[in-house]
């Protein structure tokens, strides 16, 4: 299904866009599944009343509105509500301190605050809040997990040319079927691979209500439609160790992203489950990038429709017209319509194929030897019975933090322990340049939250501490 851009009152997402992309279908349709099932036409009544209330907190066409609520049928109520108003949705983690939220309005300036108390939307109007000043409707914050977080805005028509890249992959959920998303909803996969394809396609979107393998293989267990999961690579691997899983006939894969996937991951998920773990590329600045649903080409992925990437300096760049930044550009993220990944990458002659490498940062020198961090990274999480692994380099050196199915907790200054033992395998691995001085092991790495590995030296340093 080819999708065709609404016009859209002054640039803003209007009623319109939203009535016939994401609301359409008979009354009855299961949508919606946070625990109690929801179906269109309660959603679209849903969307009504909390167009009513956002109306008489002051939002209008051109409004700007801050939604901090949990993944929820109110949140998906409330997001729509904002773009059927034709204003500017800003999308904040649930998970976000007050402190963290009032940095966020500092910086955003939102008119509007909508928060969920005792299940119920509190909509707050905010001293000097500001209208919108771009043709913008979704704003949204980068992961955070290298650094400060960006603030990237995408267009209605933006999202509709990334819910048509969707729709042209065989593979991806279709009406009739279960996508069961693990991913937050106020970030891009999440909010576009699962939330929106969801409404638009006639896709049934259920988010478990405990994220525990249990409560994951229960969500999926419950109904008998052909069954997507979406999640990032931890997801993965929590089900791959899951002790006896039931019989899934109804599980058609599993998708992940946002992160390098452990090279023995997909075996270990398609021995456990019997399906594919697929792969996508893709970026808060775009969306989707590049998938490689059916597992055939891992660790490569194909790019879907509409994407040009070129490789220059061997970092990937991608064609875009205006930057996806608000406010000044960095030259170094987009310049003369290239979108900067900052990814290095390769891409196949003939077939197009890309091969993303990790970040181009990961290039370091010790002692004038060129080490990749990403080669490190994945020579550690190759290792017998490590399941995931951060490698960086601060200080002047490189460090290591890991943590294996076991769950261990030992330091680099403990002689004869589990990390030293480690670094002595790793050591068959890998020259001794590249090796970490410094190996941590942790019961279970920190992550964002998106379910990124954390990759903040400081920020690991005071976990790998607080965890012996």
């Amino acid at each position: 299904m080819t999708l065709t851009p609404t016009p859209v009152r002054g640039g803003t997402v209007a009623a319109d866009w939203v009535d016939e992309q994401l609301l359409a279908g008979p009354d009855g349709e299961p949508c919606l599944r946070f625990g109690a099932p929801v179906n269109r036409g309660t959603l679209r009544a849903l969307v009504a009343e909390r167009q009513r209330q956002l109306a008489a907190a002051g939002l209008g066409e051109r409004g700007t509105v801050a939604l901090r609520m949990p993944p929820s049928a109110e949140f998906v109520a409330v997001l729509l509500a904002a773009w059927r108003s034709g204003a500017q949705a800003i999308l904040l983690d649930h998970r976000l301190t007050a402190a963290e939220v009032d940095r966020a309005v500092d910086r955003l300036h939102p008119r509007v605050l909508a928060e969920l108390t005792d299940g119920r939307p509190q909509f707050r109007s905010l001293p000097g809040g500001a209208g919108a000043t771009t043709e913008h409707a979704l704003v949204q914050l980068s992961s955070g997990s290298t650094g400060p977080s960006k603030v990237i805005a995408r267009t209605a028509a933006d999202l509709l040319r990334e819910l048509d890249r969707y729709a042209r992959l065989p593979e991806f959920p279709t009406r009739g079927e279960r996508t069961v998303l693990l991913s937050s909803t106020v970030h891009v996969l999440g909010l576009v691979g699962g939330l929106l394809h969801a409404l638009h396609a006639g896709v049934e979107l259920v988010v478990p209500q405990r994220m525990t393998p249990t409560g994951i293989l229960a969500a999926i267990a419950e109904g008998g439609a052909p069954t997507t999961v979406i999640g990032v690579p931890f997801h993965a691997e929590l089900l791959a160790a899951a002790a006896a899983p039931p019989e899934l006939p109804q599980l058609r894969r599993m998708v992940v992203a946002g992160e390098l996937v452990r090279p023995q991951l997909p075996a270990a998920f398609r021995a456990r489950f019997g399906v594919p773990l697929g792969t996508m590329y893709g970026m808060t600045e775009t969306g989707v990038i590049a998938t490689d649903l059916n597992g055939h080409h891992h660790p490569a992925v194909a790019p879907v429709h509409g994407m040009e990437l070129s490789v220059a300096g061997g970092e990937l760049h991608i064609a875009r017209e205006r930057s996806p930044y608000l406010g000044p550009t960095d030259p170094t993220r987009w310049s003369d319509g290239l979108l900067h990944t900052r990814d290095a990458a390769l891409i196949e002659d003939g077939t197009g194929l890309v091969t993303v490498l990790g970040r181009r940062d990961s290039q370091i020198s010790i002692g004038g030897l060129k080490v990749d961090l990403n080669e490190v990274e994945q020579a550690l999480t190759g290792l017998p019975g490590v399941v995931e692994a951060v490698v960086l380099f601060a200080d002047g050196a490189i460090e290591a933090y890991a943590a294996t199915a076991e769950g261990v907790t030992s330091a680099p200054s403990e002689r004869g322990g589990p990390a030293e033992q480690l670094r002595e395998l790793l050591g068959k691995e890998l020259a001794s340049y590249k090796l970490p001085r410094r190996l941590h092991l942790m019961p279970r790495l920190p992550r964002t939250a998106t379910g990124k590995l954390l990759r903040d030296a400081a920020a690991l340093r005071r976990q790998a501490d607080a965890a012996r």
